[in-house]
């Protein structure tokens, strides 16, 4: 006997870059990105889905808590996604543990508006970023906070952390940061089997294999990252500057999708 999957009217997105879409862009040049797609999905069984975007890039848990949950809240959404924290622990000195109390705070206040609740085990840096290994412990306590957060609040988890196709390279723009746009695509099919929807695809399936690259091209690229991508990001860092500030939600309002 087929079991119907659940069906929502509205949908609210609160977070950073993750879920504001970045690098994954359309044809008029903003931004699109997995809950775009996800959206997109959903409208299929709810033609006047309405949806609302409110995350914005570069946003650290305290900002996504202060700035998105209340109105995430007051929007009324039923279904709303909460992804958070990573660009904390991803910074020089970060108290896990107050990240962890401020994620708790934003969960428990988006569950107590009725909303279903999806909360995201965020995919592992290391294992494509070598230099980030020193973050595992962070990464790892983050990680199993957000499986307690969601038993607390019966809220539905899309494990990305274990998933080793976010290994390949080609999951990530050119930034080694942001999701492409194929990483997007299996960020929004993980989250729509999570939440009951029938599969399209293995999301979790490698890319084929892609053919080998010179050592000489290798260091060129990472030359070229380093100058373009990692000393501007460091340089925010080292000032208190944000890509995201000042900069408005990319959806701010309930409005349908269609």
């Amino acid at each position: 006997m087929h079991t119907p999957h659940p069906t929502f009217t509205s949908f609210v997105a609160v977070g950073d870059s993750f879920t504001e879409g970045m690098s994954d862009l359309a044809a008029d040049g903003t931004y699109r990105g997995w809950a775009d797609l996800l959206a997109e999905r959903l409208s299929v069984d709810t033609p006047t889905l309405r949806y609302a975007n409110l995350a914005v890039r570069g946003k650290l848990i305290r900002q996504i808590a202060d700035e998105q949950v209340d109105t995430a809240t007051a929007l009324g959404g039923d279904l709303i996604t909460l992804a958070g924290g990573l660009n904390d622990v991803l910074r020089p000195r970060c108290d896990v543990g107050a990240v962890c109390a401020v994620f708790e705070q934003a969960a428990a206040k988006l569950a107590a508006g009725g909303a279903h609740l999806v909360l995201f085990r965020s995919t592992d840096p290391t294992r494509r970023l070598r230099s980030s290994a020193r973050l595992m412990p962070r990464i790892e306590q983050l990680v199993a906070f957000v499986d307690t957060v969601a038993a607390r609040h019966d809220a539905t988890v899309v494990d990305l952390f274990t998933a080793r196709a976010f290994d390949d390279p080609r999951m990530w723009a050119d930034d080694r940061l942001h999701l492409s746009t194929e990483g997007h695509r299996r960020v929004a099919e993980a989250t729509a089997q999570a939440l009951g929807l029938p599969a399209e695809f293995d999301w979790r399936a490698p890319l084929p294999a892609a053919p080998p690259q010179a050592w000489t091209d290798r260091r060129r690229a990472d030359v070229r990252w380093a100058r373009t991508h990692l000393g501007p990001w460091l340089a925010r860092r080292a000032t208190g500057r944000s890509s995201g500030d000042g900069r408005p939600p990319k959806r701010a309002d309930l409005t349908p999708w269609r």
